[in-house]
This record gives C-alpha cells, structure tokens and sequence, in this order.
C-alpha cells in the first residue's frame, strides 16, 4: 500500500472544521479525499464499512480501497466529470474491497471543497448497497442499479422483493409507484440535462424524506418504485402514500428555473392474490393507472374490484391495438344536407365491432385509444378508410360529396402531417376539394407558425378544415379571425334548445353571423326536430347535421342514400 500523507494531516483537518463531531457522529459513511485521490480524512462509519482503523485508512490510495473488478480510478469524482468544479453533488456507483479483500458495493454522492489555504478537497458520502449486488464475475452491477440516481433499477428492487417474500417478510410488505405529472414538458422545454437534473433532485428527496423501511428504486424514465418492508411501522399504507405525495408536491430549481412538481402514485399491499413480485408490481402499476386517470397529483389504492376494472381496460387496449393493425374497424358516414336536402358531405363516425361487447361508439374508444396512446394510429386509420371509401361515391345532384374526418391526436402540428395526409389522399385517388379535416376548437388554439403552414400548404391543394362543436372551446375572436379553417360546426348543445331557449338561439344568430363575417360555412350539428330545423333555416345556416336527416349510416347504405334529396321536415 502506497501512503500519500500522516495521520496528522487529518488531525488537522479536523481542527480546522467548524463542526468535527458532526463529522464523526453521522451515521453515514463519509470520507475527504485529495486531488490525487488519497484519504485525507474517514468519519468512524466508514472505517467500519472498510474495516480499517484510523490511523490506517488515511493516506490510503484509491487504488488500494478499490475492488480489483472495478474500473474506475477514483472513489470521488474527479476534474472529468461534468460539474466537479460547480459544486454540483453526483452519484456515481463504485465496488470497493473491505481490508480483508470482500467487496462492498457503494453508491456515492461527492462534490467538491475549497480549504481556507486554497486546496481542493473531495467529500464523498458512501451507501452501502451491496445487498443489491450478486457477487463479483457473477453478473454485472450495473444491471441492477440506475447509473442515473445510484437507486436500484427494475431488477434490482424486483430481486429485493423475491428476498423478502422468500424470507416470509409479507405480512407488512407494501409497493408504492409513482409517475412524475408532466415530465416530458421539462425534457422539451429545457432539455434532458435538466430533466436528469430533476429526477436526482427527486432522487435524493426520496432517500432523505422516506422512512427508514423504505427502498427506493427508479425503474424508468420518470417512475420511481418503492417498497416498504413494515407498512405498520410508517403508520399504514395510506400513511405513507400520502407522505409521498406531500414529499413529491414541491418546487426545484431547474435549470435557472423553478419547476412545480407533483406526481400520480399507486399503491398496494401484500394478500392473499398479490403473492409474487411480479403481483405486486402489476398490482401497483394498475393502482396508478387509475390515478393518472383522476388527473395531476392523485393517489390511488388497489383493491381486487380496481385490478379487475383496470385490467379490462388494459386488456381491451390490446383489443383495440389489435382491431386497428388488423383493419377490423369500420366506420358509419352521417349526412350533411344543404337547405334543399341534398347530401353535400358526410361525416365519418368510427365503430369498433367487438366480438363480444357489440359495436362500440366512438364514446368508448376514444378513451381506450387515448388511455393506450393510440390515437394517433385511430385517427390515420380513419383517414386512410374514410377516404378510400368515399373515393368512388356518387354525385349528389350533379355534384361530388365532401368527406369530412374528425382528426384528434393526428394534428396538424405533427411534423408529419402534411406528408401523411397528400399520401393517403394520393393513394386513395379523391379530390382534394372533397377532403374536409374537423378538429375541436381546444386543439386549433395557440397554433405554432409551422402548424399553420401545414394547414396553409393543404388549403391551397383544395383541403378545407373545420372547426368542430364550435362555442365549447375558449378560443377567442381574434384567434378564430386567424385559423385557417372555412368552416365552423354549431355544438349540438346550442342547436338543442334553438326553437325554445333565448340565449341558445341568440348564440346560434351570433356564430352565424360571424362565419358569414369571416367568409366561413356554417354547420348545424345534432339537428333533431323541425322546430330546430325551422329556426336555423329562418337564421341561414349553411348546412345540417342530424338524426332528423338520418342516423349514421354503414357505407353501402350511403351510398344509396346519395342519389336522393332527404325530407326537410
């Protein structure tokens, strides 16, 4: 062993510091280390973890408390890493060799000092987690650690809980689950160095705040999994949800800003159908899942009626996932008809024929395409069908029938939209003029100036877009004055009371006259009586929607329906 300095230089540096029993008494592994390395001073806890005395340890080198399998040169970070000289506290993991050659595993948070005289002096906090660990040559570390935080990773915390059902630890047991609500907005708007930033922060909140029986793990991008070995001990499971959520609703600094944090959380504990680690993990990821769903911010505990709900809606997921790659969806077209009752557009309605629910409504699957992130795939199988189907309709008095598809996911900020829609529209063989794309008024709100040239560049090929249940959004008039779209649709919720409600009709009078002002067409939807029909009629709206014309309609039905004008009422 190579000595770099006495034991009289850590003599001195505990004189020199303000607090030395501080020093001493933290239960915690601490030690100072040179530029070079060495040991300049050990706190009590570490010379037990390395089984060194005092006067032994300091002066030690690192390549002397370093396991012969690790492969770094250093227990402390060093000028390399990012941020050793902004005072910026980093993790890194580190296999270390205890005086009689075993190895311990450590994760250690180090960051950098600057001595009265000037030097440079390196504080190194060690954890011991060599439980997380299998011994050396058996399989990589790293694989049961996240390099980000230090914390165990999936299979880490996953080996931890098979110990302790293993150890018959499971009466008390719990596992609790939590997301991070709008993460991805800190990745995009200040990038992933700061999002990583965030989650140490967090990281390190956790371990600080969480009780004693608590382990913390992440297991993905923004999730992190803890598992309690006594839930009665932190006062229960609700307890100690509730304590994480209060831990994970704050403020942190990020990148030169403060950043609002809050997080959904699911949690369950150990019974009779929750027995495998596996069960337990699916158990809290089906609470959670229920959590997001009541917004920002929302605890949630399993329960067996809660499994069995969640699972189904899991399960009709894949249903759905599978219905759309396997074009087993279909899709009912409703009329629009003119003042005269000619069909002058059809709106596409999407149904999903399920072997054993029946034909779902859009009411259905939306959500269940919205819940398993497959919006976008619905809504471009809707485009592709609706188009390829309408490609060879017949005129209606003389002339050719719009197709209008309701677009939800697939917006026109996509930076594949405009390129998605000329190739469907190309395949497909329609007229441009006949393409007709409606979106929600929330959805066309703050268009971004590349989102607006999309639409300009499909406008100036014939598209047109509308602004579907207009009067329910929040856009304002000068930001309607400036959507690129020709039509406006009246929500059905103002067409509803028309013929026998003041201010529904009023509201009808007023959108009227400002898409006339605007140059826009106007589209009553939900027209159901011909005492509503009467007064949209006395008001000129362009065009009508509704079971007063005709339900929604398979396509062969359409088709046939084309050729004839529909009674006015």
């Amino acid at each position: 062993m190579t000595r770099k300095t006495p034991g009289g230089h850590a003599r001195r540096q505990r004189s020199n510091r303000r607090h030395p029993d501080l020093f001493e008494l933290a239960p915690v592994a601490i030690g100072l280390f040179d530029d070079a390395g060495h040991v300049l001073d050990a706190n009590r806890a570490l010379c037990d973890l390395l089984g060194y005395r005092h006067q032994d340890i300091c002066g030690l080198g690192a390549m002397d408390l370093l396991h012969p399998q690790e492969r770094a040169e250093r227990i402390a970070l060093d000028a390399a890493d990012p941020g050793s000289c902004s005072g910026t506290p980093l993790h890194r993991q580190r296999m270390l060799a205890r005086s009689d050659g075993q190895p311990v595993f450590c994760d250690v948070c180090s960051s950098v000092s600057t001595e009265e005289d000037g030097s440079r002096v390196w504080v190194a906090v060690l954890q011991d987690v060599t439980k997380w660990n299998p011994p050396p040559g058996t399989q990589p570390r790293e694989s049961l650690h996240d390099e980000l935080t230090g914390m165990p990773n999936r299979r880490g915390i996953t080996k931890l809980l098979g110990r302790l059902l293993d150890d018959g630890a499971t009466d008390r047991l719990a596992v609790l689950v939590c997301n991070i609500d709008q993460f991805k907005r800190v990745n995009d708007s200040l990038g992933h160095e700061a999002g990583d930033e965030l989650l140490v922060v967090l990281a390190q909140r956790l371990r600080s705040e969480l009780p004693d029986q608590c382990t913390v793990a992440r297991v993905s991008g923004d999730e992190y999994l803890i598992v309690c070995s006594d839930i009665d001990a932190v006062g229960g499971l609700e307890a100690l949800t509730l304590r994480l959520s209060k831990s994970l609703r704050t403020t942190v600094p990020v990148g030169g800003e403060l950043i609002g944090v809050s997080a959904c959380i699911g949690a369950t504990a150990f019974d009779n159908a929750v027995r495998t680690p596996e069960d337990l993990l699916r158990s809290a990821h089906t609470a959670l899942s229920e959590a997001k769903t009541r917004g920002p911010g929302r605890v949630s505990l399993a329960h067996p009626d809660l499994v069995t709900l969640v699972t189904g809606k899991m399960h009709l997921e894949g249903q759905l996932r599978e219905a759309i790659a396997n074009n087993d969806m279909t899709l009912r077209y409703q009329p629009i008809v003119d003042r005269e009752g000619s069909v002058v557009m059809a709106e596409a309605l999407v149904r999903w024929p399920h072997p054993v629910r029946g034909l779902l409504s859009p009411d259905v699957i939306l959500p269940v395409a919205e819940q398993g992130d497959q919006l976008r795939e619905l809504d471009l199988w809707v485009l592709r069908t609706a188009l390829h189907e309408a490609a060879n309709w017949p005129m209606s008095g003389g002339r050719p029938v719009g197709i209008g598809v309701n677009l939800s996911s697939f917006l026109p900020g996509d930076p594949a939209f405009v390129e998605e829609v000329s190739r469907i529209v190309d395949e497909c063989g329609i007229g441009w003029d006949r393409v007709v794309l409606e979106m929600v008024e929330t959805s066309l709100v703050d268009l971004s100036p590349q989102a607006q040239q999309s639409m300009s560049e499909l406008i100036e090929r014939g598209v047109r877009f509308a602004i579907d249940d207009f009067g329910t959004g929040y856009s304002s008039l000068a930001r309607l004055k400036d959507l690129p779209a020709q039509i406006i649709k009246l929500d059905r919720r103002f067409v509803a009371g028309v013929d026998h409600d003041a201010a529904d009709f009023a509201i009808a009078r007023a959108v009227r006259n400002i898409a006339r002002a605007m140059g826009r067409a106007c589209v009553a939807e939900g027209v159901e009586t011909t005492g509503q029909l009467r007064l949209l009629k006395f008001l000129e709206l362009d065009t009508y929607q509704g079971f007063l014309f005709s339900a929604p309609l398979p396509a062969q039905e359409f088709r046939e329906l084309v050729d004839s004008p529909l009674p006015m009422g």
